[in-house]
């Protein structure tokens, strides 16, 4: 007997902009439409015997990655598509408590059109507890400019107490101080860019710690992460370049689009925090829509995108601009665009600096006119004076 699966579904992840220039692509269906997940985008508190699965209604599913973080650590989800490729599950039913699993799935339609949808949950804590995801993962190999950040589930109130519980240090050894930009995010960093081949551990000392009246710590965990080589990129919007630096040495300064003048550019260091090869991109999401309530732009197959602000900034490959428009003027709608052909490649600008990039890699806007990026929006603490980040420090 066939089983019918119903799922519901947000939209994906906040995600960047496009150039007002874009060309007519149609209407395609929503990620949502054909993209199933369930539990739906950004639930929280799912239960342990709920269930964990991803499904189309038409056509099939190409990939499908699943990580569930816990502890610090992150792990991939085995699962598999089935024959028919309608459908992925988990080898292991079960969801993990006091965890948070991210979802990146990619489809092609009857129609030979590719959607991507990322969607991401957080399963049951219990009563009483209180938990911190860590940023960036265990055993990863970051850039210079990774900083520690913690996000808790609930609101904590004994701020020393907790601060007190987290410890970040460094072999060779280095001045690390936290800040706390509110009572769910405590963020820890160095007063300047990390020090290639920098070995970087996080100990996790919060079991039984009392973040707010009643409320407990739950993890004891140690991870660690390494710092690589040092690549800053210095996006010039008035210029139309950005000069790729590694190490002090020039590698390349590639041509670019920024943000159009109504919908400029944040100025500012940012953190490179996440690397998709293809996602979608909605102006709904993050503010820009029509007066009909839809997205001034909804594209479904962004290529090379890299995450730089929380708020939706993104470095991006950029296919249906014309190639003119790279290095020349700004039209996007608040993102850096370089140039790419459909589906990603790695011989255009795009794909080169995609290949040669880490998570916790800098790059820093200058010369638009816009304000300065705030320091908690993503990982922005750069662009925080060192006396001010240390004075966030709750313990005196």
């Amino acid at each position: 007997m066939a089983v019918v699966l119903t799922w519901a579904g947000l939209l994906a992840g906040v995600a960047g902009c496009t150039s007002e220039g874009d060309r007519t692509l149609g209407k395609p269906p929503a990620p949502e439409d054909v993209i199933r997940v369930q539990p739906d985008d950004r639930t929280k508190g799912v239960r342990p015997d709920d269930k964990l699965l991803v499904g189309v209604d038409s056509g099939q599913l190409e990939s499908v990655k699943v990580v569930k973080s816990q502890d610090a650590q992150e792990t991939r989800v085995p699962g598999r598509i089935a024959e028919d490729g309608r459908r992925w599950e988990p080898d292991d039913p079960g969801l993990a408590l006091a965890a948070r699993y991210t979802i990146d799935a990619v489809a092609v339609d009857d129609h030979g059109r590719r959607s991507a949808r990322h969607t991401t949950f957080t399963t049951y804590v219990p009563d009483e507890r209180f938990i911190g995801y860590v940023t960036p993962e265990n055993r990863s190999t970051v850039g210079t400019g990774m900083i520690v950040s913690l996000e808790f589930n609930r609101e904590i109130e004994h701020r020393a107490a907790v601060e007190r519980g987290v410890q970040v240090t460094a072999e060779p050894a280095v001045e690390i101080s936290p800040h706390w930009f509110s009572g769910t995010r405590l963020d820890f960093r160095p007063q300047h860019h990390w020090k290639p081949g920098t070995q970087v551990t996080v100990a996790l000392r919060l079991r039984d710690v009392e973040g707010a009246p009643g409320v407990y710590g739950l993890q004891h965990k140690t991870f660690s992460f390494t710092v690589g080589r040092h690549q800053v990129s210095v996006v010039d919007a008035a210029r139309h370049t950005m000069e790729v630096r590694r190490d002090g040495e020039l590698l390349a300064t590639v041509p670019i689009t920024a943000g159009a003048p109504k919908t400029t550019t944040y100025n500012g260091k940012m953190v490179v925090t996440e690397m998709l090869e293809l996602t979608r991109m909605n102006g709904a999401t993050v503010g820009f829509k029509k007066k009909n309530g839809k997205g001034e732009y909804d594209i479904p197959d962004v290529p090379h995108a890299m995450r730089l602000t929380a708020s939706g900034t993104f470095l991006h490959g950029n296919y249906w601009a014309d190639d003119a428009i790279f290095g020349r003027t700004n039209v996007s709608h608040g993102c850096v665009g370089l140039r790419d052909v459909k589906g990603g490649s790695s011989e255009t600008p795009a794909g080169w600096f995609f290949d040669r990039s880490l998570i916790g890699d800098v790059v820093e806007v200058v010369h638009s006119n816009d304000k300065k990026v705030a320091p908690d929006n993503g990982l922005g603490g750069w662009n925080m004076g060192w006396k001010e980040w240390k004075a966030g420090s709750a313990v005196k």
